[in-house]
């Protein structure tokens, strides 16, 4: 399943190597596709990230108001990123593709004779046989990772003679360069290089030197090229910490695996750092234009919509002053039905007093006077004791 996954990778980069005989630039070719192929993603968690920061003034003032209740606050909060599409995580989660990617070309880096090429065990058998023939090569006693790559390299040093030696049995074995810049891509960088090579020869120094720097030059890229974005736009402050976070271990990581991994995968970190800065430049600068122009839409759409409002308030309110209202032909059923039934009531009520008034005047029967303390059918909505006139006379004996 491994050796499904990791055959796309290994087809590219065996086409990049054919295309330009160098091995360094077809690592760094391989970056620059992987890059393009991410710019769509990579370009929808931009746009989120570039919004968010557009909503700070309005995250900030949820902070305020919900201030000492986190419940609340977060419920606001994910009410206000649901409201505008945003996932606050997404930054973080689309900077962790680049992991996969990186194991699958490790894998065909540091097995080039049966991933890269996709040669069988049977013939990486028999180029180690012949090696091992020769006294060129010596089976190590514990398992080494690297094996093909020094296999490789030694197909690549004494490529006629192997040709020679196993004519049409060596399928479709190729003869890979490993150099770039004077450096081999197949070694590993040694941090203490300094104690091992000679310094009064620079064919010895140089290229130790230089596979040293590439864990240093990784990392710092690496550090920012995060940087750089963090500064165009700020995370929002919940992913702060995050983004926090990923800025240091992400230098560190590189300078970890840049040490223990061929030369060629430190390489490529530092091509995908590069592309990745050039890509999020001219991302930014796409995408401030698109948020301004659907801020401005927004904005002309809310100012219409309470421009609307505003006069459908006015036109109501001036019916009102005529006594021309109409009925809301959007009001529901239930509620029209409600307001019916109390008008109905309503008259009802008013039919019975009017009848009963009249059959106490044809009784000569005298209404008894509402008390003081009576408001509408409340008797004694001012309490049982109320007098209006209490205080009347007090008043004017005071006087």
């Amino acid at each position: 399943m491994w050796a499904t996954i990791t055959k796309p990778f290994a087809w590219l980069l065996l086409w990049f190597y054919d295309l330009t005989g160098n091995y360094g630039i077809s690592v760094i070719l391989f970056a620059l596709v992987v890059n393009l192929i991410l710019t769509p993603f990579m370009g929808k968690s931009k746009k989120s990230t570039m919004r968010t920061t557009r909503l700070k003034p309005r995250i900030d003032e949820i902070q305020r108001r919900h201030e000492g209740n986190p419940q609340k606050l977060n419920e606001e909060m994910a009410k206000l990123y649901k409201e505008e599409h945003i996932n606050p995580m997404s930054g973080c989660l689309w900077s962790l593709i680049p992991f996969p990617i990186l194991i699958a070309l490790y894998s065909v880096i540091r097995q080039p004779l049966t991933r890269m090429m996709s040669l069988s065990t049977e013939i990486v058998t028999k180029i180690q046989d012949y090696f091992v023939s020769t006294g060129l090569y010596t089976v190590p006693a514990k398992r080494d990772a690297y094996a093909e790559i020094k296999l490789a390299q030694l197909v690549h040093e004494h490529w006629n003679e192997l040709q020679a030696a196993l004519p049409g049995q060596l399928g479709k074995l190729q003869d890979i360069d490993f150099s770039f810049l004077g450096m081999n891509m197949g070694n590993t960088p040694q941090w203490n290089f300094f104690t091992k090579v000679d310094w009064s020869n620079t064919a010895s120094w140089l290229p130790e030197l230089g596979l040293f720097l590439i864990p240093i030059i990784a990392a710092v890229l690496s550090w920012l090229s995060m940087k750089v974005s963090s500064l165009a736009n700020p995370p929002d402050p919940q992913a702060q910490a995050q983004m926090k976070t990923m800025n240091i271990f992400m230098p560190i990581m590189s300078v970890w695996m840049c040490f223990i991994m061929p030369a060629a995968l430190g390489v490529y970190w530092i091509a995908n750092s590069v592309f990745g800065m050039i890509r999020d430049y001219l991302q930014t600068k796409y995408f401030q234009k698109v948020l301004d122009r659907e801020d401005a839409e927004r904005i002309a759409a809310r100012r219409e919509r309470e421009k609307e409002l505003d006069d459908k308030h006015r036109e109501t309110l001036r019916k009102k002053a005529q006594g021309t209202t109409e009925i809301n032909t959007n009001t529901s059923k239930k509620k029209l039905q409600s307001q019916q039934k109390a008008e109905r009531d309503e008259r009802r009520a008013a039919a019975a007093r009017a009848e009963r008034e009249e059959r106490n005047a044809r009784r000569g029967v005298k209404q008894p006077k509402a008390p003081d303390s009576q408001v509408g059918n409340r008797r004694y909505a001012r309490g049982r004791a109320y007098e209006a006139d209490r205080y009347k006379d007090a008043g004017t004996q005071d006087n």
